[in-house]
């Protein structure tokens, strides 16, 4: 079985390759998910039984100030790879790594049946991607909610914005436990437990600092991102 993993560089990425040792990591000069030469050359010539999709545009600013960037990364991109997919190989099994924040994220513990209603344009992008997705056959949308390992990146967390965090190591082993049982539809992979963003901060950096996302202003962000599975089972973060 050939597995393609797609933005390999990414954070995610990044941890997919240790639990897919052997898988395809193309760099954006060999796979450019926005050419569709590109696309059905490299699909054409590997000819992958899965892939794995995480490459993505994930700025919400950097999404709002380029739509059309985004619109053809995170849609037009998923709907060449599916169709250069399926062309070669019709059986071919594809999972898209998708975000909480399809859902209008007020309220939050949303489940995989829940309706979305995204909040930025970036989110849109991606339930439009999880729109795309659904029309084939043989796949698999993963909404989910991570953060890097390691120390907190930023001086301050919002005490306001919620999720069922999980790190990105966390993630990567829970999308190999549903390749391998090859789940299809839609699947939460999810903490165990709500957390702010603040407290998510602290286990790496108690001296991290408070802040709003009204002090924050800015674009419109998910506040409660929270997730619940009814499909599958969550995780605990950090695996402890």
């Amino acid at each position: 079985m050939v597995t393609l993993i797609t933005g390999s560089e990414g954070r995610l990425g990044t941890e997919l390759k240790k639990v897919f040792p052997v898988a395809l990591v193309p760099t954006l000069n060999e796979l450019n998910i926005t050419d569709r030469d590109s696309v059905f050359k490299y699909i054409e010539k590997n000819k992958p039984d899965i892939i794995i999709h995480a490459a993505a545009m994930t700025s919400a600013e950097g999404c709002k100030k380029n739509p059309e960037k985004a619109w053809q990364t995170n849609v037009e991109g998923t709907r060449t790879l599916l169709k250069s997919l399926k062309k070669i190989n019709p059986d071919g099994y594809f999972i898209y790594i998708s975000t909480a924040g399809v859902f209008k994220c007020d309220r939050g513990n949303y489940g995989e049946d829940d309706c979305p209603n995204p909040v930025n344009f970036y989110c849109l992008t991606k339930l439009c991607g999880e729109v795309v997705v659904q029309d084939f056959d043989n796949t698999l949308i993963v909404r989910t909610n991570f953060v890097p390992k390691g120390k907190w990146p930023h001086g301050k967390a919002f005490i306001d914005r919620f999720g069922t965090y999980l790190y990105t190591d966390d993630v990567a082993g829970a999308i190999k436990d549903v390749v391998v049982h090859k789940l299809t539809g839609i699947v939460h992979i999810c903490g165990d437990k709500k957390l702010s963003m603040y407290d998510l901060a602290k286990l790496s950096d108690p001296k991290v600092e408070k802040i709003t996302l009204k002090e924050h202003g800015g674009i419109t962000l998910p506040k409660d991102m929270s997730l619940v599975t009814k499909i599958w089972h969550p995780y605990r973060l950090g695996g402890k």
